[in-house]
């Protein structure tokens, strides 16, 4: 997940329009699920069906922003650590799994506990059946969706292909170098992103795959580029670059998450570094604090869920006004506990890591 790379800094503080996107984009999803699932999202499509369908249609395409995003803040990280030679990949690998899997095991043993307890009030298909030590092997390696088992909380899918986009990119940057020493990005992944721009994502059965969602991630990598630029045409030429293979990946076929992503990239490369400067400080700490716990919001939303739909079945709850008011404290309870982890559990990771390291 975005949230999980290093702190992005720009002119020595953290960048608000990178955090302006995570918080938004996360929220979009929250209430996609919220849409989805259970008595709940029956509930508030009968009271707002126009609303609903969109979420429910489109919501979806938040995730296209974090996509964007990961390759945004991956690229300066993993080009930084190729300084460390021959052991770079597997080096870059390790810490990236060690930073995602700690977090992502203890949300998944929350959502285990609160699908134990939605399971005699939620149909199976909502709170899932009760995991096998397959199930958890497979989810522990983040490989749940390859090997087709049924995953412990909805949207962790991502999680799993984030790790394999990250690792895609460390190993292609190294044979890059490896095959041809070169200043900037090396040609093989960029080779890779038009591949997956023009080919693999236009396949739907690829999408368990970090293949198919590497055009995205890709034209993150690029706004990179251009932002870190040091002269104005080197970054007009990435822009113009991103913004060509964007069109012409349209032009073969249409796709709206292509378009988002092709905006979020645009975005990246030309706001302002003064977007915010003039904003209350408490407004810009908000941001920061919910940017950061952008993750956890990710992993700890749907088990929240399924716990307020457990809720409104075991209390009778029905009627418009209960199905707002109940959707409204899944996401404002998911976002204070997501804020609680970022703070005690994923602070207090990165510090022991950092105390080894």
């Amino acid at each position: 997940m975005a949230g999980q790379e290093l702190p992005l800094t720009v002119t020595g503080g953290r960048w608000e329009a990178v955090d302006l996107l995570k918080v938004l984009a996360a929220q979009v999803i929250v209430w996609h699920h919220v849409s989805a699932y259970g008595p709940v999202a029956d509930a508030l499509h009968a009271s707002w069906p126009s609303m609903l369908a969109w979420l429910y249609d489109h919501g979806r395409m938040a995730v296209q922003v974090f996509l964007v995003l990961g390759g945004y803040l991956a690229l300066p990280g993993l080009m930084a650590l190729q300084q460390r030679g021959a052991s770079f990949p597997a080096v870059a690998i390790a810490e990236r799994y060690g930073r995602l899997l700690p977090p992502f095991a203890l949300a998944m043993l929350f959502a285990m506990l609160a699908s134990a307890l939605a399971r005699p009030w939620l149909d199976v298909e909502l709170a899932g059946s009760a995991p096998n030590i397959l199930q958890l092997v497979a989810h522990a390696l983040l490989l749940q969706d390859i090997v087709g088992v049924e995953p412990l909380s909805a949207g962790i899918w991502y999680v799993a292909v984030d790790f394999q986009l990250y690792t895609m990119l460390a190993l292609l940057l190294w044979l890059g170098r490896t095959l041809h020493a070169a200043n900037g990005l090396p040609a093989l992944p960029l080779l890779f992103v038009a591949v997956s721009l023009l080919w693999w994502n236009r396949q739907p059965a690829l999408d368990t795959w970090a293949i198919y969602f590497m055009g995205a991630y890709g034209l993150g990598m690029m706004a990179r580029m251009a932002r870190d630029a040091t002269d104005c045409r080197a970054r007009a030429l990435w822009i113009a670059g991103a913004t060509a293979l964007g069109l012409f990946a349209l032009w073969v076929e249409w796709r709206t998450r292509l378009t988002v992503a092709l905006v979020v990239s645009w975005w990246l490369a030309t706001a302002p570094v003064e977007l915010a400067r003039r904003w209350p400080s408490a407004v810009r700490s908000g941001i920061a604090n919910a940017g950061r716990a952008s993750y956890a919001l990710f992993l700890l939303h749907f088990p929240v869920l399924l716990l307020g739909n457990t809720a409104w079945v075991a209390w009778e709850l029905q009627g418009p006004m209960h199905a707002w008011t109940m959707a409204f404290v899944i996401h404002a309870l998911s976002l204070t506990l997501a804020l609680v982890f970022e703070r005690q559990v994923e602070r207090r990771l990165a510090f022991g890591r950092s105390r080894n390291g």
